[in-house]
């Protein structure tokens, strides 16, 4: 699940290098500014109208375990991306669990391939996200994570790409500096996970009954059409809702809520 994580203002503590596209946002961490304005301002610099940066506390891909999100996309898109489990159907998830190397993508490039797919491309579009790149990233605790830059034109020409491609060291620098400087350290202090109490979506709630059942991920995943790992990725997102620590967890305190009913 893409549970919404709140960057507070603080002095960073690292005696590095900073690019100097990034010097205004560690400048306006330190005066105790807001960051959004900052992360925008960057955002449009590089060609784009947003900005998302996703994270998993996992250590290996297909273990359980929480995730976060920081965008300037409304709210709504984040709670409407949760409940129609569209990180089945995002290319740009779907890619980067498979590659590391950047992803430039817009309508024409990925239309066609299949219904969920075209359903999330219009859903996104309405909210601003009809093109743009990602890129998958690694951090040094092992955490998964994905920067991705979007814009509502829908169709990436020659010229643009060009520009993308000549701007795509800086694009990286953004999302790996963003991580390190300001997720981890909100991460490393072990909060609570906001989305903790959120409502469980009919995909999550199908996938427990499954596992309630004795299907495994491989099961889940080939009953339901999604590979593996995007079943792994709802169990996170379950383990995450419901405060427990594991799969089995998830079942029993399903079962006892009602969230999920046994068949008899």
């Amino acid at each position: 699940m893409l549970t919404s994580l709140q960057l507070k203002p603080t002095p960073l503590q690292y005696p590095g290098t900073v690019p100097s596209l990034l010097k205004p946002l560690v400048s306006a961490s330190a005066l105790g500014h807001d960051l959004a304005p900052v992360i925008i301002q960057i955002t449009k610099s590089l060609g784009f109208d947003n900005f998302m940066h996703g994270v998993s506390l996992s250590i290996h891909p297909n273990s359980e375990s929480h995730s976060f999100v920081f965008t300037t996309l409304p709210i709504e898109w984040v709670m409407i991306y949760d409940q129609r489990a569209y990180l089945e159907a995002d290319p740009r998830i779907q890619f980067g669990i498979e590659s590391s190397l950047p992803f430039i993508w817009d309508q024409p490039s990925t239309r066609g391939k299949s219904p969920v797919t075209d359903a999330f491309l219009d859903a996104a579009a309405g909210y601003g996200v009809a093109s743009g790149v990602s890129i998958s990233l690694r951090d040094s605790h092992s955490r998964g994570g994905i920067t991705a830059l979007s814009s509502a034109n829908p169709v990436i020409d020659t010229a643009t790409r060009e520009k993308i491609t000549d701007r795509i060291g800086d694009i990286m620098a953004f999302g790996q500096y963003f991580h390190e400087l300001f997720v981890t350290n909100i991460l490393d202090l072990k909060l609570p996970p906001t989305s903790r109490g959120i409502p469980l979506s009919a995909r999550e709630r199908q996938c427990l009954l499954m596992s309630a059942n004795g299907l495994t991920s491989i099961d889940i995943g080939a009953k339901l059409g999604i590979t593996e790992r995007t079943a792994n990725f709802h169990f996170s997102n379950i383990i995450s809702k419901l405060g427990v620590l594991n799969r089995k967890e998830a079942v029993a305190r399903a079962v006892a809520q009602g969230l999920i009913h046994m068949e008899r």
